[in-house]
């Protein structure tokens, strides 16, 4: 069997040290009596005394004069950054389980293994906890040691990735008395915030806990939130240091109940009880857990190392080399560590693995100091955030940091109200909020001044907003509202808005609260919050009254484009259904002059649907079907454009483009002091055209007077300041021309100030909710409803012929289909034309006299053809007479026929037909009927 020597450096006055020692005592001798061993930990123990040289002069001695190949401890982060240097030059493994300063980690020392959570782990939990309730600021109270400030920078990491922020840190020495501890917490309560973090090793924190007992801030609408160090070791407290506790919340790593860590937590206090009998109520701690499982681990490593006889390499074998360089350098370090480092197993403390150098947490408990100790209230995980009941194999990753998934929790004070997490003291510094001074538009902000008790009053809609705005901050913010005016007795303006801005970039006010309008030159000089109002600056212009009693607005509804488009298909679609008919149909023959008056009515008549021509031919029935949908929608559409002219569009702005008063020479007017003075120079009106005025009555006046008579024809400024004129005149102005864009109102303050975010964080709760139609309705709402001028300002456009290509497109596809089926009939039936000598102009002489003069002759249902060119039927003796009387310009006369005298081709009577068959002519037929 091979005896392997491992060091133990612990401080072994206070009960953890002895604690630690105990377990890892116990550990050794677990493992042993559980399993089939070759080799045998010698552990060699020294005390540190808490002293880091002490503790460094332990690690040199044990690796020097006893080779000791591995060493567990130091106790203190502090002992431990000294003792890892030692052990990464002599390649000796440094397994900690109580030095959880995250400053020390294993990739600037790679010898070093943390068997325990390092403090960073934790401040998530913390953060998760501060934003499940919405607090805002949080101090982190700390003592001045490694162990203390080390994670402080992950907390203010973590606090700002749920948008808090940490306004002061308070750092306790662990040698302070308590008057200085006094003293230190006096600050903390002249301060408004009440959620505190406290991160001490257990001694200090016991001393700072009975002292804020003592002061009163264990009192209703105070926070206190421990660290996992303090908070695992509350059970071995004093019990008047956890009656000073009650409703302190804390956080301590989860551990899975089981039998066998009941049965050691047992045995361990059997033990420590015989081994110290001035102890006589101890607890084991984490720290102790993680010891136990150290051993495990380092037994179950050398294991697997193997080796028989473990030696150290001399670096330097000069006589005159110092205690260091003759340490050596271990020869079975690598093999070790990496194997420790490879070591899975399930401990007392749950799953023991290493990553990074370090054990991986799980999960933390959240617990809620009541009586004689903590009570769980929930859990925090990496994966599911806060949850009441911790189920880690569910699948379901869900973030989430809802307090309503934690147990009910007693604050501070003995009450289940929950703190705010701000409190305002008394003698706290107010800000000084600069409010602009201005004569008019009073609903935006008014200054006013008691003649008696010589008080200033600040109201308005602005002034409502902000206030509503700080009531809902998760934290106060103290404010004086101070008017930005001349040192006298009365109210004055001290300057434009811009000078205003400029005050808080000189420090006179901390704020600006105001309809002072974001833009590029003044956010240069402050920040600005989001927007609490309508953004942009148009033109006011009056109205003039249009009754549209034009001659000619029948004309207005389809632009001239539309109306020749529309008026060459009446002609073209007349001319197909011409062609189409001509042969067929007598309606569409004639003299020259007939037929072309017969093209225009035809066409024209289907406007209104007049047409009373009968239709043979399917090719022109399907043309004019096409056609009299096209001319459906476009009646229809043209009667609702000149019903909205007539009825809809009753008033016109005088103007609508800034670009005509400049070429007119008109006067254009705009608020005083105003940065739209330079908007519209930009735009290039000259100063000498431009007039300044100050309220809503001036602008009507200016308005109405005109620019011919001293006045202006039209008033440019922001869209808040028109609302309200508007909403008085709304019957003889209106808001015109293109909007420019600015960023709306919102409040200024210094550049980096930490309130922006917040405050625009709750203007859109705030505008977006029932309280700003109350602010709206208190300032604006009694104002006349101009909601019917907005509706009659639509401008009804005419009709292009953009709209309606797609049925033109329709329309003349089927005139051009139908036109190219009969002219490819025509040309097959008179193909003996085209396939005849002659010349081209020949050809088409003939063939348009062929289209002109013949009459094509068809059939249609039961309908019989006679020679006689006329519509009729006759007795034998009357079709005998009409046949020889006949002639192509014979009138057409009507006989009555009854069904006894129906007369049929006979060789007799009518040689040049086939016995019974109808009569007919190549010119000219009879229509034959059964008449009963």
């Amino acid at each position: 069997m091979s005896k392997i020597d491992v060091g133990v450096i612990l401080d072994l006055g206070p009960l953890d040290g002895k604690m630690m020692e105990s377990c890892i005592s116990m550990a050794l001798k677990d493992y042993y009596s559980m399993h089939n061993y070759t080799t045998q930990l010698v552990l060699h123990t020294r005390d540190s005394h808490g002293d880091v040289v002490d503790a460094g002069s332990s690690a040199i001695d044990l690796i020097k004069n006893l080779q000791v190949q591995a060493i567990l401890g130091p106790q203190s982060s502090s002992e431990a950054k000294f003792v890892v240097d030692i052990g990464n030059k002599t390649r000796v493994p440094i397994i900690s389980f109580s030095a959880t300063s995250p400053s020390i980690s294993s990739t600037k020392t790679p010898y070093f293994i943390r068997t325990a959570l390092n403090d960073s782990t934790q401040v998530k939990a913390i953060a998760a906890i501060v934003e499940a309730f919405g607090w805002r600021e949080i101090v982190p109270v700390y003592e001045d040691t490694d162990y203390g400030k080390d994670m402080i920078p992950y907390l203010n990491d973590a606090i700002q990735d749920v948008n808090a922020r940490v306004p002061y840190r308070s750092i306790i020495s662990p040698s302070s008395t308590a008057v200085q501890i006094q003293n230190e917490l006096h600050r903390l309560m002249a301060m408004q915030t009440r959620v505190f973090v406290v991160h001490m090793r257990p001694a200090l924190s016991s001393q700072l806990f009975l002292i804020a007992k003592k002061v009163g801030m264990m009192t209703e609408g105070y926070v206190w939130i421990m660290t996992d160090s303090f908070t695992d070791h509350m059970i071995s407290m004093n019990a008047s240091v956890v009656n000073s506790m009650q409703g302190v919340l804390g956080i301590n790593p989860y551990f899975h109940k089981s039998k066998s860590l009941d049965n050691f937590r047992s045995k361990w206090r059997r033990k420590i009880f015989q081994e110290n009998h001035d102890i006589h109520d101890a607890d084991m701690s984490v720290w102790g857990l993680w010891a136990y499982d150290s051993v495990w681990a380092l037994a179950t490593a050398i294991e697997k190392v193997n080796t028989v006889s473990p030696r150290f390499n001399n670096l330097n074998d000069r006589r005159n080399s110092t205690d260091l360089e003759a340490l050596g350098v271990s020869q079975i370090g690598p093999k070790l560590l990496e194997t420790i480092l490879q070591t899975n197993l399930n401990g007392l403390s749950g799953k023991f693995w290493l990553k990074d150098g370090q054990l991986q947490s799980s999960a933390f408990n959240i617990v809620n100091v009541i009586g004689k100790g903590g009570r769980n209230i929930g859990f925090w995980s990496p994966t599911l955030g806060i949850s009441r009941k911790l189920n880690l194999t569910t699948g379901k990753n869900i973030y989430k940091t809802d307090k309503g998934d934690l147990g009910p929790i007693i604050w501070p004070g003995d009450t289940t109200k929950e703190p705010k997490g701000w409190e305002l003291p008394a003698d706290e510094k107010k800000l000084k909020i600069g409010v602009p001074v201005k004569d008019g538009f009073s609903e935006f902000v008014k200054v006013t001044k008691d003649p008696d008790t010589n008080a200033t009053t600040v109201t308005g809609f602005c002034i409502d907003v902000f206030e509503a705005v700080i009531g809902s901050m998760p934290y106060a913010i103290p404010y004086e509202f101070v008017p930005f005016a001349k040192e006298n007795d009365k109210i004055e303006s001290a300057g434009n808005y811009n000078t205003l801005v400029k005050q808080i970039s000189i420090q006179k006010y901390d704020g600006v609260v105001g309809d002072v309008t974001i833009v590029a030159e003044r956010s240069l000089l402050v920040d600005f919050t989001l927007p609490f109002t309508d953004s942009g600056v148009s033109m006011v212009v009056p109205i003039k009254n249009d009754r549209r009693k034009n001659a000619w607005i029948f004309l207005k509804p389809l632009t001239g484009d539309l109306w020749l488009t529309t008026g060459a298909f009446f002609i073209l679609t007349g001319f197909v259904v011409w062609v189409l008919e001509h042969r067929v149909n007598g309606e569409f023959r004639g003299k020259p002059m007939e037929q072309v008056g017969i093209i225009f009515f035809f066409s024209f008549s289907t406007l209104v649907f007049a047409h009373k021509e009968r239709l043979i031919s399917n090719l022109a029935r399907f043309v004019v079907i096409i056609w009299i949908f096209v001319v459906l929608i476009l009646t229809s559409s043209y009667t609702a454009s000149l019903t909205s002219m007539l009825t809809v569009q009753k008033l016109q702005p005088t103007v609508t483009d800034i670009n005509d008063l400049i070429k007119n020479g008109d006067f254009i007017g705009y608020q005083k002091d105003s940065f739209v003075l330079e908007l519209i120079q930009h735009m290039g009106v000259h100063q000498s055209k431009l007039k300044p005025y100050a309220t809503v009555d001036e602008f009507h006046k200016a308005l109405k007077r005109g620019s011919r008579n001293g006045g202006v024809s039209a008033i440019v400024d922001e869209i808040p300041y028109i609302k309200i004129l508007l909403a008085k005149y709304c019957k003889k102005y209106m808001m015109v021309g293109p909007t420019h864009r600015t960023a709306g109102f919102g409040f200024a303050f210094p550049k980096g100030s930490p309130f922006v975010p917040d405050i625009s964080r709750i203007i859109l709760n705030v505008t977006q909710g029932k309280k700003m139609n109350t602010i709206d309705d208190t300032w604006f709402g009694k104002q006349v409803n101009c909601s019917e001028q907005e509706s009659s300002n639509i401008f009804s456009e005419s009709l292009t012929l953009d709209d309606f290509k797609g049925l033109f497109l329709i329309a003349g596809v089927a005139s051009s289909v139908a036109f190219l089926i009969f002219l490819s009939i025509f040309l097959f039936e008179q193909r003996n034309i085209l396939t005849s000598e002659g010349s081209i102009s020949q050809k088409l002489s003939s063939l348009a006299k062929q289209f002109i003069t013949e009459k094509h002759i068809s059939t249609h249902g039961s309908k019989k053809m006679c020679p006689f060119g006329c519509r009729t039927t006759g007795t034998k003796e009357s079709i005998k007479a009409g046949y020889d009387a006949s002639s192509p310009q014979s009138p057409t006369t009507t006989v009555s026929l009854h069904q006894e005298d129906i007369v049929f081709a006979s060789e007799e009577s009518f040689p040049w037909t086939e016995p019974g068959t109808p009569i007919q002519h190549p010119t000219s037929f009879i229509e034959m009927t059964s008449i009963n």
